[in-house]
């Protein structure tokens, strides 16, 4: 049986599979009932909200090549849970690093970065409410990313 925790750190995994998949759709469908935040200094600053908006807003920016992926892997370590089972919440913050290659582009490290999660239980399932990234480190991300 699994753990709370272990099912919020699964929606983790299922977010880094699905963009590096190319499946936006499965992406979106993650945040049903959640967000994407870019993180300030003020809180997250929603960029979109529900399952058609974060699909929407990942396919106005993730470039998509013939095999119909970014050509990247999202790699997430430095994984941190805590859940409060009576509340049916939990949060969370991990360390990102995507490596990209394409056929212009040797396999290197483009951005590095942080997640901070809040997560929600609806009808008994784990879901994402925000997920605030921020960014440290880049590299060429002219060939992910289109502005």
């Amino acid at each position: 049986m699994s753990t709370p925790e272990r099912a919020v750190e699964r929606l983790l995994y299922r977010y880094a599979d699905a963009i590096d998949a190319g499946d936006l759709t499965a992406l979106g469908a993650l945040f049903a009932h959640g967000r994407i935040a870019q993180q300030t200094p003020d809180g997250p600053l929603t960029l979109a909200e529900g399952s058609a908006a974060v699909e929407a807003f990942y396919r106005s920016l993730v470039i998509l090549y013939d095999d119909g992926t970014p050509r990247t892997r999202h790699v997430t370590t430095n994984v941190v849970i805590d859940v409060d089972e009576a509340a049916g919440t939990a949060t969370g913050a991990a360390t990102y690093t995507v490596l990209q290659a394409t056929e212009g582009l040797a396999l290197q490290p483009i951005i590095v970065g942080r997640y901070r999660d809040s997560f929600r239980r609806v009808e008994g399932e784990w879901w994402f409410d925000t997920r605030a990234m921020s960014v440290d480190l880049t590299g060429d991300l002219s060939r992910h990313l289109r502005s």
